[in-house]
C-alpha cells in the first residue's frame, strides 16, 4: 500500500478552475472530459465501460474501492476512463469474493487516480457550468504548462471515439448451436450486453465499428444490434449507413445508447451534446407504451432531438427520461427497429429494463 507516500495532485478545468487532492500512488498527468457518475456501486463496471473512453470520472459515492475488484466484473478488457477523481479511496477491501484491490487494478492498467477531492463542490461546479475538458496531475507546480497542454485537447463535441475502443477483428460470443444468430456492431460494446443476448439463446458475432452491411449479412444473422460507445455519434457515418441498410430491408434491429443515436441519425433526426449528461444507476424513465416507470442505468453525454423525433412520421417515442423529458427510447412504426438511450444490461443493476432483450428476441421470432 502506498497511502503513506501519496503526493499532492490537482484537477485543472478548461475554464481555469482548480481543485486539489492527492494521488493514489501513480505519478503523472491525464487529460479528458470531466464527468460524474452518481452510482453507489458498480465502480469496476464503470471504469471498464468503453462508453467512458476519453473521460475523467468523478465518482459521487463517498467510498471507492471498499469491495475490491473481481475479474468477472468487467465490461471490457481494460480500464477505459482516462483517470479517476474520488473523495475516499479504500486501499483495504472486505469482500470475500474479490480477487484484487482497486489500487492494484489501477496500477496494472497504468491509469492515474486521485482522491481526497471535494467531489461535492466539483460535481456542483460541473452541474452549473457543464461538462468540459480537464487535466488531473501530480505536477502541481506546473500549472501554466498544464493549461497550454489542456488547450490542445480536442472537444468531445464532434469527436469520433468508437474506432479507439472497437474490436479490430470479428469475434464470437455464446453457444454456436443457439437458436438465434445476432450480428452486433461494436462501437464500444459492453460485455454484459453479450451475456444478456447469449442467455436468451443467441449466438453473437461481433464486428468492428466500420463494418459494412454485406459483412454482417454474410453471417446470416436473425437480428442486428448496434452497441453503446463513446464520443459524438454524428461522425459515425459508416454506422449510420449500416443502420440505413438494415432498416431499408426491414430486418430486426435493436440499438442501445450510441446505437440508439446512430439509428436516430439514420432516420434524419439530429443529436446534440448535453450540458452535463446522464450518468448513474437511478435515472427514472417512463415507458409510454405500458405506462410503467423504470429505474435505469444511464451513461451518455449526447441525446437525440425531441422535437424532430415527435415530428418524424415514422418514429414513435416509447420512453421518456422523467428528470428532463429527453427522449429515452424510440421505435419505427413501419420497420422492425427500436432503440433506447439507457442500459438494460446494467450490471450490477438495476434490472427493470432487461425485458428489452426479450422484446428484441420476440421481434426476431415474429419477423
Amino acid at each position: 500500500m502506498k497511502y503513506n507516500k501519496r503526493e499532492k495532485a490537482l484537477i485543472l478545468l478548461a475554464d481555469g478552475t482548480i481543485f486539489y487532492g492527492k494521488s493514489i500512488g501513480k505519478k503523472g498527468t491525464a487529460f479528458g472530459e470531466v464527468c460524474f457518475n452518481t452510482g453507489t456501486t458498480g465502480y469496476q463496471e464503470i471504469f471498464t465501460d468503453p462508453s467512458y473512453f476519453g473521460q475523467l470520472m468523478v465518482t459521487t459515492n463517498a467510498h471507492i474501492g471498499n469491495y475490491g475488484t473481481l475479474s468477472e466484473e468487467v465490461e471490457s478488457n481494460s480500464i477505459k476512463i482516462s483517470g479517476l477523481i474520488c473523495k475516499n479511496f479504500s486501499f483495504n477491501y472486505s469482500r470475500p469474493a474479490a480477487d484484487d484491490s482497486l489500487e492494484n487494478f489501477f496500477e496494472k492498467n497504468n491509469v492515474l487516480a486521485i482522491s481526497d477531492v471535494d467531489t461535492r463542490a466539483l460535481v456542483s461546479y460541473i452541474r452549473d457550468n457543464g461538462a468540459m475538458n480537464a487535466v488531473i496531475s501530480t505536477e502541481v507546480d506546473n500549472i501554466e504548462d498544464l493549461k497550454k497542454q489542456l488547450a490542445d485537447v480536442p472537444n468531445m463535441n464532434g469527436l469520433e471515439l468508437a474506432s479507439k475502443v472497437s474490436t479490430k477483428e470479428p469475434y464470437y460470443f455464446g453457444n454456436e448451436n443457439a437458436t438465434y444468430k445476432i450480428a452486433a456492431l461494436d462501437i464500444g460494446i459492453k460485455t454484459n450486453i453479450l451475456r444478456n443476448l447469449a442467455k436468451r439463446d443467441a449466438y453473437i458475432k461481433v464486428f468492428p465499428y466500420n463494418s459494412t452491411f454485406e459483412e454482417l449479412e454474410a453471417f446470416k444473422p436473425d437480428g442486428y444490434f448496434l452497441s453503446n460507445g463513446p464520443g459524438d455519434p454524428e461522425p459515425l457515418v459508416e454506422a449510420q449507413n449500416l443502420a440505413k441498410e438494415i432498416i431499408k430491408r426491414n430486418l430486426p434491429l435493436f440499438g442501445i445508447c450510441l446505437g440508439h443515436q446512430v439509428i436516430a441519425l439514420a432516420n434524419g433526426i439530429s443529436t446534440y451534446k448535453m450540458h452535463h449528461g446522464h450518468r448513474g444507476i437511478n435515472h427514472p424513465v417512463k415507458n409510454l407504451i405500458t405506462g410503467k416507470g423504470e429505474i435505469t442505468s444511464q451513461n451518455h453525454g449526447f441525446a437525440i432531438n425531441r422535437e424532430e423525433t415527435e415530428n418524424h412520421p415514422d418514429i414513435e417515442i416509447t420512453h421518456l427520461h422523467l428528470n428532463d423529458d429527453t427522449v429515452a427510447g424510440i421505435k419505427m412504426k413501419s420497420k422492425n427497429c427500436f432503440s433506447v438511450q439507457y442500459h438494460p444490461e446494467a450490471s450490477p443493476g438495476p434490472h427493470d429494463s432487461s425485458y428489452l432483450f426479450d422484446q428484441f428476441i420476440e421481434n426476431i421470432k415474429n419477423k
